[in-house]
């Protein structure tokens, strides 16, 4: 039984526009630019440089420590190795490749003879090496979560919540690909040892539901669908825990601290690809649409295409068209230029225009409390809003600003247009420059005291 998290807000779901749009193949672009960084940890090593010729699914990116590879998505030659524009700002290292449009496939591409014979620990290398990372936005690497979690989880749960406005790729994957859907399901939940997967599904995809339901059924597959009540932010890890199961994640703590671990649809979709075909994430499905886009379009297209090939299949974008987003508009990142490139994380590109924009210059709190209303994490954001504002650090960290998920319930509710979101973003920067000067100091004390003991 579906449980309630605190909070949370109702914004209009704006999916109309794309939902009952099937996903179409983009043509791939006559140039891809991969950055190297497209997961939660250090940026990989180019494996390429310029003139090397790649193939599809070939690793052209190599991780240390935290992190997954990365693979070319078209075959062709590698132009260059550069800073290019990022999605999440300023310039990334990335390998720009012609594409010879022969699509030929890299030899190290390699489907199991039998996938169903696989262990769990043959299966969590195929997931590493195919670079599969938390596809919903936060690129957390996929084999660091299962790996990690084997043991200790008893709870798999799959994202399908999809509850930011305008997105609808997830949707549409549980309409058009449920096979792969259910098949990724049943791998987790061997790989974890659990006699059951979870997908939570927010009930305003009704037919979704029903498409994996029947795949369930015929498959006889360990899978239960849970609908959900609509409420954003349900998407967001901790709230789907607490959701499906009435536990809380801790404050600091992850949903493996309440034996749970969350994945999202379409990353699902590439475990289960992974393990039955060796292919590497190289593909991803982005929904384009705003009030800016001509003709909104589910997407799917190679990683490292550029933005504005994504808005030219779209129709182009509208006279006036003053903001682009990577992701939704709750929690995506306003972007300079469109090109940027799509990345394993990126799941929509809104383009806005007219008179959507209703930022004031110097908004004044009111202190009507609706903002502390709606946290979902329990935060009290106009306070955090004036530590962050004064530079006020030790009573940023005291009222818990790393909880903050960023997921910006805050300002849709504030009816004074406070740039809370924002202004968050810059507290928790300035706690981590805070705490990296302490540890900093601390090293160099201690340094300074061994020295000192050794010249005596």
């Amino acid at each position: 039984m579906a449980q309630a998290f605190f909070g949370g807000v109702h914004p209009h779901d704006m999916k109309a526009a794309t939902n009952e749009k099937a996903i179409e193949q983009l043509p791939a672009p006559a140039e891809v630019v991969i950055p190297m960084s497209m997961h939660f940890g250090a940026p990989c090593t180019p494996l390429v440089k310029a003139g090397d010729l790649v193939k599809v699914g070939q690793k052209i990116g190599e991780f240390r420590g935290l992190g997954a590879p990365i693979h070319a998505s078209v075959s062709g030659k590698v132009k260059a190795v550069e800073p290019r524009p990022y999605s999440m700002g300023g310039n990334m290292t990335s390998v720009v490749i012609e594409n010879d449009f022969q699509n030929t496939l890299s030899e190290e591409v390699k489907a199991p003879a039998n996938p169903d014979a696989l262990s769990a620990e043959e299966m969590v290398e195929m997931v590493k090496n195919a670079g599969i990372v938390g596809m919903g936005g936060a690129t957390f690497p996929t084999h660091v979560k299962i790996s990690g979690g084997i043991g200790k989880v008893d709870t798999v749960i799959i994202n399908g919540a999809e509850c930011e406005p305008y997105i609808t790729g997830d949707h549409r994957t549980m309409l058009e690909r449920p096979e792969e859907i259910i098949g990724g399901c049943a791998y987790l939940a061997k790989m974890f040892g659990v006699d059951k997967v979870i997908i939570g599904v927010e009930d305003n995809k009704q037919n979704g539901i029903d498409a994996m339901n029947r795949v369930i059924a015929e498959k006889k597959a360990p899978v239960v669908v849970e609908p959900l009540r609509c409420r954003y932010p349900q998407g967001g890890e901790k709230q789907l825990c607490q959701a499906i199961t009435g536990k809380q994640v801790p404050p600091g703590g992850l949903p493996s601290n309440i034996g749970c671990a969350v994945f999202n649809i379409n990353t699902t979709c590439a475990i289960y690809r992974a393990i039955t075909q060796g292919m590497p994430v190289v593909q991803k499905i982005v929904t384009v649409s705003g009030s800016g886009v001509v003709e909104p379009k589910n997407v799917e297209c190679p990683i490292g295409t550029p933005v504005s090939c994504l808005f030219d299949f779209c129709g182009g974008l509208k006279d006036g068209t003053y903001k682009l987003i990577a992701g939704g508009p709750m929690m995506g990142m306003a972007q300079y230029t469109a090109d940027v490139p799509v990345g394993k994380g990126t799941g929509a590109m809104l383009a806005f225009c007219g008179k959507e924009e209703q930022t004031v210059a110097n908004p004044q709190c009111i202190r009507c409390g609706k903002c502390v209303s709606v946290c979902p994490m329990h935060l009290e954001p106009l306070f955090l809003y004036q530590y962050a504002s004064k530079g006020m650090v030790e009573e940023l960290d005291a009222a818990h600003i790393m909880d903050c998920m960023e997921c910006g319930a805050c300002a849709y509710t504030c009816p004074a247009r406070m740039h809370l979101t924002q202004m968050f973003k810059t507290g928790k920067q300035l706690l981590k420059n805070k705490q990296a000067a302490d540890k900093a100091a601390a090293e160099a004390r201690k340094a300074k005291q061994e020295k000192e003991v050794v010249n005596k």
